[in-house]
């Protein structure tokens, strides 16, 4: 299986060199919890987001991401936290990450049962010890240092 995709990666970077644009999420609940999702595809918990759609603003993306992963609406964007690009970040392939903290509101629950097991808030605080998926680890540590992050 890891080697048939990485064939279609290799594919897909010979037809398209280009790499491909996505969103992550630092979703701020009014009390001040950030929402994590736990992902299918790894076990970890993460950031929710996801790939910007053809003819769709990174806005959008955000709003549709938010309420498809975890329930909640998006009340406003508050800040960009970070524009990530390393080839190697993603381990599906070459993505560029737009990171932004976002005021949220709602009731959580996983609306794509395909991605996502559970969705949880969190206290600053006491987020979970283990490794987050792919690189959230880092947006959030740009966040809670209130730095605004071009890699």
């Amino acid at each position: 299986m890891r080697r048939s995709w990485q064939f279609i990666q290799t594919v897909l970077g010979l037809i398209f060199r280009h790499p491909i644009t996505g969103t992550s999420i630092i979703p701020v609940l009014s009390d001040g919890r950030i929402v994590l999702i736990r992902r299918r595809d790894n076990g970890r918990w993460g950031l929710p987001g996801g790939m910007v759609d053809w003819g769709e603003k990174v806005t959008a993306t955000v709003r549709r991401e938010l309420a498809e992963e975890t329930g909640l609406e998006l009340v406003k964007i508050r800040r960009l936290v970070g524009v990530y690009s390393a080839p190697d970040r993603d381990p599906r392939l070459h993505s560029i990450c737009i990171v932004v903290e976002a005021e949220v509101e709602g009731t959580m629950q996983v609306q794509d049962t395909l991605e996502i097991s559970e969705v949880k808030a969190f206290l600053p605080t006491s987020l979970p010890e283990e490794e987050l998926s792919h690189d959230n680890g880092n947006h959030l540590q740009a966040y809670f240092q209130g730095l605004t992050i071009l890699d």
